[in-house]
């Protein structure tokens, strides 16, 4: 890979809980590539939203701060950097398209006018020019008559379609990166078929690199090229989606790759019932000990799992997993 538009060291993002503190990420490291899309996947809780609010700068006021670590945009220290920095970064070169569009979208204002205003902002448009831009992002995101939708307020459109608003504020400036966090919850598979070919489409014709959060191992093969596996706010496993899809080198990215349901190639063949990860995430409160978090639900747990935290082992091809029992996994 070339030189990484971001790189990620060794970060620690700490969150406090009732007077103790909690690594809510813990010991992250990757890099991601001028145009490339990552992805990020595992359940709820396991700190994929945290590690993208904490590139955004975003972490809870207060409760929530970057303990230790690097985030780099193009050679910049985005950890150091003053708030009005990073203000300036985001929307303009780094944006986010956040889970729910309705919470994000101001009621009150027209589409058009949310999205003029990030134009106004960060490119100094006149109201003329920026509401012309309006007319063009809408369109661009395949909104039908944009020119007439740039007047609606957000409860006017669809699920869809105010996801597609989400876009195309978030493109307005044309970023180097975008950050979409589960850009399709609660939309209907033919509507976020229609996102993911918009993402794909924009990526090629921009050139803005994409992080995917999701824990929907179907859109990480239609939308990323590598793929980062969190569990308990750690790096579990990364590597090609395709090669870790193909061979996981984790019993987690296995368990989660087995919850994938599968269509039969025919009528005769037999479907089998979906297996499941046993078990939850563990609490907050028990982030950062010196084991192996997935222990207590792990098939394939020994003592060492239980006593010291597991390495990272490197396989060919830049897949890594972080497993005592990584190279068992065939």
């Amino acid at each position: 890979m070339s030189q990484p538009v971001l790189k990620v060291e060794n970060l620690r993002i700490e969150l406090a809980l009732r007077g103790s503190i909690a690594p809510v990420i813990d010991d992250l490291s990757f890099e991601l590539g001028a145009g490339e899309s990552i992805s990020f996947v595992g359940e709820s809780g396991c700190g994929k939203s945290m590690t993208a609010l904490g590139i955004m700068g975003l972490l809870p006021d207060k409760v929530g701060r970057i303990a230790s670590g690097s985030i780099q945009f193009d050679g910049e220290e985005l950890t150091t950097a003053s708030e009005k920095r990073l203000r300036n970064i985001r929307g303009n070169d780094i944006s986010m398209i956040f889970q729910e569009p309705m919470t994000s979208l101001n009621p009150v204002y027209t589409v058009g006018e949310q999205i003029a205003e990030v134009l106004r902002a960060h490119r100094g448009l006149s109201k003329a020019a920026a509401w012309n831009s309006a007319i063009e992002l809408l369109d661009a995101v395949r909104i039908p008559n944009a020119k007439r939708r740039v007047s609606d307020y957000p409860f006017q459109m669809s699920g869809g379609q105010r996801q597609r608003v989400m876009i195309a504020m978030a493109l307005a400036c044309e970023p180097k990166i975008l950050i979409a966090d589960e850009p399709t919850t609660a939309l209907d598979v033919t509507v976020q078929a229609q996102i993911f070919d918009l993402l794909n489409d924009l990526k090629r014709q921009t050139g803005t690199a994409i992080i995917l959060i999701t824990h929907d191992m179907g859109a990480v093969a239609e939308m990323a090229e590598r793929m980062i596996v969190m569990y308990a706010g750690r790096n579990a496993e990364q590597g090609g989606v395709e090669q870790i899809i193909d061979h996981p080198r984790h019993p987690y990215t296995k368990g989660l790759i087995s919850c994938v349901p599968h269509i039969m190639a025919t009528l005769s063949e037999e479907r089998h019932d979906l297996t499941e990860v046993a078990g939850i995430v563990p609490p907050l409160r028990e982030f950062g000990q010196d084991r192996c978090l997935f222990a207590s639900r792990c098939s394939m747990v020994s003592q060492q799992c239980l006593e010291k935290r597991p390495p990272e082992i490197d396989f060919k091809g830049g897949q890594k997993s972080v497993c005592w029992h990584a190279e068992a996994l065939k």
